[in-house]
């Protein structure tokens, strides 16, 4: 029997595909549960609209993420740290310095989408930012001492 999963099952498929299964399984489980449907003519039709739909905001959301990372990559950001006589710093510099530096050249970013390279010493690095799903953009980073 053809079904069409509503949501991700796992050894089956992702949600969107249309896969074949055992009447039993997909009567008795998969759909009751709400994991799947019957793959009827009509639900496969509206299965393909829904995708080509989906593709298409896919894609517009891809383009800002990119134009977002191009910003990003242009950016050099100053973070200033206290050092020791040794020109080392005290601790690191975390995602959250990076975020507070972006928040202030006027740019909103999770905390969680920065990745930071461990950093002891003043000098210049980059992190780098998740805009969307494969989209990443690196900021440069000034680190000098206070």
């Amino acid at each position: 029997m053809k079904i069409i999963l509503k949501k991700e099952v796992a050894n089956l498929g992702e949600a969107g595909e249309v896969v074949n299964v055992k009447t039993g399984y997909a009567l008795n489980y998969l759909v009751p549960q709400g994991f799947a449907t019957i793959a009827t003519p009509s639900a496969i039709k509206q299965l393909e609209e829904t995708i080509r739909q989906r593709a298409h905001k896919e894609a517009k959301i891809v383009a800002d993420a990119q134009a977002f990372a191009e910003k990003l990559s242009g950016m050099l950001l100053t973070i200033p740290v206290k050092v020791n006589s040794d020109g080392k710093i005290f601790g690191s510099v975390s995602a959250a310095q990076v975020v507070d530096a972006l928040a202030a050249a006027g740019i909103e970013v999770d905390k969680k989408a920065v990745t930071v390279p461990e950093i002891k010493e003043a000098g210049e690095f980059e992190a780098a930012v998740k805009c969307y799903k494969n989209v990443v953009g690196n900021v440069k980073l000034n680190v000098i001492a206070e």
